[in-house]
């Protein structure tokens, strides 16, 4: 980026040569030398040598050369009406751009037209609609403390386009980057003492001055009572709001950032960057951006950019508050059971405005007079929302009512000065509505009467020259005329001046017309003048109301997010989630993944069942749906927290203060992490921070190193989580030896999902079932991927191979005692049957039912099985295929 910022080096070494718009230019870049600086001339911003080469390579532009009497230059413009779309590709290049616009008018300066840097754009601090997207776009900023006194970083962040600023203390390295995570800024300035944080979007190093202690302190009283924030705190959204002032050009205005939240991490459920990008909240781990492939895009039914962001910031944060909880759901079945209220609130929530923006619009004196229609027209729906509101019965709903605020006066004053459909420029007249100034209403009336009096002027002149085809007109470089064809030349009065010759008629100006000419246009410059002057006025007192818009807009976003949650709630697979203790267990009746189900007309809905302090060890083939139903799980979790009903026939559900994910495989080359150190880190972080109130979910712990080290830590991990940590614990492996923890730990269980194979194929069941599973079916997995058949083969080959020196190994000749778990899901009827008799079977050990031998079926059945464990070949089968295969016998039996 520095190759392509700063003046270039020709025009800066021959600054005393250069013209004086050259030099001009040269001065601006300067002064932003860190920004790629687009300068106004005419309808372009231009840039200039290699500058120019960078901008028309990136944006695709035609190089030319501009010449004057110092040299030719290399230049590349962007046209100013387009100019947008071309800002957005530099962008995405990753450099900042200053725009360098004209601020004086060049008609009336006699020399060089001033030029002012009035914005500079970067990824986290764009405010124009062009740039913008309807989600919220943050700029948000990591610090650490000086002193060892309070916490040790800070994170701030702003939506410049809306006023929205946080501010946030970080314990460690790890609460830092989860907050950023939670943010999800686009861009990120690293203050002094900042951690390495791993941001998925461009790092700026701000200057470090503009986070010193008494630098921020006067930054901050232009917003907030420092007092409320701890020193790093006040440092690190001090700073930031230096740098979002600094991008706004000269003025820096942001007065509409007045309502500086402060905030605790903890006072919401927890989400890491993992659980973020494994529970696919709001990006698919695949980098896809179809419709539905997250959680946001599946449950967002909103119907105004103010509702979409804030069910968004919902999902970030979901509640940890029980009662706020049920305060939220309440108000989310109050609608969902009334389907007239819902659908009239939305219809009236589909004519809001963004109205966020359109306030910081107002107080930064960009907003022009569709905006303030905007504005009005946002304001019109207020009174019918309250009307509609009045028979709800949630709280949320009557306090939602109550809080609405009207503004009246401020739409009064804008539906009174503003025309109905003003035009889009505000200089240039038809802004303000006829009798609502006086003096402009008087200038007005002499313009319309100059105009009035020259319409006449064409039928007079006709019946007094008696030339019947005279014509009056006007244009832009002769102003009024007379026209008369040469055919009647000779009927031309005397007093008639000739004005412009044409090649078959001429054009004529009398003294009155003239003056009327002069009348009109002096009329017409004063109105169009003081209308703008009118137009400030309205806006500035519309800008007194900002902080009673933003609370109206804050009201508008929570009922639009709720309304989009009950849209989604009358879902016949979905039911309001039931709130109990933290000891109580965590369960699920026919859970659903929200987006996987919404995608799949065959979705296999599974029960979940996780006391608390359990560890839960699903194992099963691959493809079979096991991350699918961790993921449901944690899904399941925070919709709930977040205030939404959710897809299961019920769920019982405890309030978690954290979801942990470690899920999936990937390197960070960059970051000099290979995968299974990525996955160990991560690891590291759940094993450090999870507490007894939290749900973990795990995907194949240990797998990128040896077998034996790989299940080692696994163990150890699992074992960890259930002695010393407490958590609620989901995981999948294909460690088949993990499951005898289930013997040996009192809160471990098996699942395991189903499969049938049916010679070479398999069909999986995407069903989840008590007890481990007896294989991971991979090499049939990798038949139906399309492995070469050889490879097939001698897969399967090597697998049969060492399940036979297995077997004979006489450390591993006996079936080690199966677990409570593991006959849980395939030995309940061996276990009644042993209960009342001697002797009785060993813990855990199946045993078939006592099979009476004058029962001619009984016989039978004893004939098969006999013959059937005849033919077992016991080398060759593994321990857990040993129990499957007693289970299906003793089915048989049963039968």
């Amino acid at each position: 980026m520095s190759a392509v910022t700063g003046p270039p080096a020709e025009l800066a070494e021959r600054r005393d040569e250069l013209t004086p718009m050259l030099q001009q230019y040269v001065d601006r870049c300067e002064a932003h030398d860190d920004a790629l600086v687009l300068f106004r001339v005419g309808d372009f911003y231009k840039t200039f040598c290699g500058i120019a080469e960078a901008v028309a390579r990136r944006c695709e532009l035609t190089l030319i050369e501009r010449e004057d009497s110092t040299g030719t230059y290399a230049a590349a413009g962007i046209p100013v009406d387009n100019a947008a779309e071309y800002i957005e590709r530099l962008l995405k290049a990753g450099h900042r751009v200053a725009v360098a616009d004209q601020v004086e008018d060049p008609s009336e300066t006699a020399g060089i037209v001033e030029r002012a840097v009035t914005q500079i754009i970067t990824p986290g601090t764009v405010v124009d609609d062009e740039l913008l997207s309807p989600d919220s776009t943050y700029v948000a900023a990591v610090i650490g403390a000086d002193d060892a006194e309070g916490p040790e970083f800070a994170v701030a962040s702003v939506d410049v386009s809306t006023g929205e600023c946080r501010v946030a203390p970080a314990a460690d390295r790890a609460s830092a980057q989860e907050e950023v995570a939670r943010v999800g800024p686009a861009e990120l300035l690293a203050g002094p003492g900042a951690p390495n944080i791993d941001a998925p979007c461009p790092t700026t190093d701000w200057d470090d001055d503009a986070f010193a202690a008494d630098a921020t302190r006067e930054t901050l009283a232009s917003y907030a009572d420092s007092d409320r924030f701890t020193a790093v705190e006040t440092r690190a959204v001090g700073g930031l709001l230096a740098y979002a002032e600094y991008t706004q050009g000269d003025d820096g205005s942001l007065d509409y950032v007045s309502r500086i939240q402060r905030y605790d991490p903890a006072d919401c459920l927890r989400l890491d960057a993992a659980a973020l990008r494994s529970l696919e909240l709001f990006e698919n781990r695949a980098g896809g951006d179809r419709d539905g492939d997250t959680l946001f895009e599946t449950i967002n039914e909103t119907v105004c950019a103010l509702g979409r962001r804030r069910l968004a910031s919902w999902l970030r944060r979901p509640l940890v508050d029980r009662r706020a909880i049920e305060r939220r759901l309440d108000a989310v079945a109050d609608l969902s059971a009334r389907t007239l209220l819902r659908e009239e609130l939305r219809d009236r929530l589909s004519a809001a405005y963004d109205l966020e923006r359109l306030v910081s619009r107002v107080s930064r004196e960009r907003a022009n007079a569709r905006d303030l229609r905007s504005v009005a027209q946002t304001l019109a729906i207020v009174p019918d929302l309250k009307d509609a509101l009045a028979d709800a019965d949630a709280d949320r709903l009557q306090a939602l009512r109550e809080d609405l605020d009207e503004l009246r006066k401020v739409r009064s004053l804008i539906e009174t000065a503003i025309a109905e459909d003003p035009p889009q420029e505000i200089t240039e007249g038809g802004v303000i509505r006829d009798g609502f100034h006086d003096e402009l209403d008087e200038v007005r009336g002499t313009e319309r009467e100059g105009r009035e009096w020259v319409a006449d002027l064409e039928q007079q002149e006709r019946e007094r020259t008696g030339i019947d085809n005279l014509e009056v007109g006007h244009n832009q470089v002769h102003g009024y005329y007379i026209e008369v064809t040469d055919s009647h030349l000779d009927s031309v009065p005397e007093e008639y001046r000739r004005r412009q010759t044409l090649k078959n008629s001429e054009r004529f100006v009398t003294p009155e017309l003239r003056r009327r000419e002069d009348e009109i246009l002096g009329a017409a410059e004063r109105a169009d003048a003081l209308e703008y002057d009118v137009f400030r006025e309205v806006r500035a007192e519309v800008a007194e109301a900002t902080d009673r818009l933003q609370g109206l807009a804050d009201d508008l976003a929570d009922l639009d997010a709720l309304l989009s949650l009950s849209t989604v709630a009358v879902g016949p697979d979905f039911c309001r989630p039931a709130f109990h203790d933290g000891d109580d267990s965590l369960e699920i009746e026919a859970g659903r993944h929200p987006v996987v189900a919404r995608t799949q007309a065959e979705f296999v809905p599974n029960d979940a069942d996780l006391p608390a302090g359990s560890v839960g060890l699903i194992t099963g083939p691959n493809m079979s749906g096991k991350s699918t139903y961790m993921r449901q799980v944690g899904l399941i979790c925070v919709l709930a927290q977040a205030g939404g009903f959710v897809p299961a026939k019920s769920a019982s559900l405890t309030v978690l203060d954290r979801v942990f994910t470690r899920v999936g495989a990937s390197d960070d080359i960059a970051g000099g992490q290979s995968t299974f150190m990525r996955e160990m880190s991560e690891l590291t972080g759940i094993l450090h921070d999870a507490t007894e109130d939290s749900l973990v979910l795990l995907d194949e712990v240990g797998r990128g190193t040896s077998t034996a080290d790989g299940l080692a830590i696994a163990r150890a991990a699992t074992e960890f989580l259930h002695d010393e940590i407490g958590a609620r614990t989901m995981f999948a492996t294909h460690y088949h030896d993990l499951t005898a923890l289930a013997g040996e730990r009192e809160r471990v269980f098996n699942l395991h999902f189903t499969a049938i194979r049916d010679g070479e194929d398999v069909t999986f069941l995407h069903r989840v079932d008590e007890g481990p599973s007896s294989s991971s079916y991979g090499v049939e997995v990798a038949r139906m991927a399309g492995v070469p058949d050889s490879v097939v083969e001698r897969s399967r080959a090597l697998v049969e191979e060492g399940e036979t020196e297995a077997n004979s190994d006489p450390a591993t000749d006996s079936v080690p005692t199966p677990t409570k778990a593991a006959t849980d899901g395939a030995g309940v009827e061996a276990e009644e049957a042993g209960a009342g008799s001697e002797p009785q079977t060993p813990p855990g050990q199946q045993t078939l039912p006592d099979i009476d031998p004058n029962d001619d079926t009984d016989a039978d059945v004893s004939d098969e099985i006999t013959a059937e464990l005849r033919e077992l070949d016991l080398a060759r089968t593994t321990p857990l295929e040993a129990l499957n295969r007693l289970q299906e016998l003793q089915d048989r039996v049963s039968r």
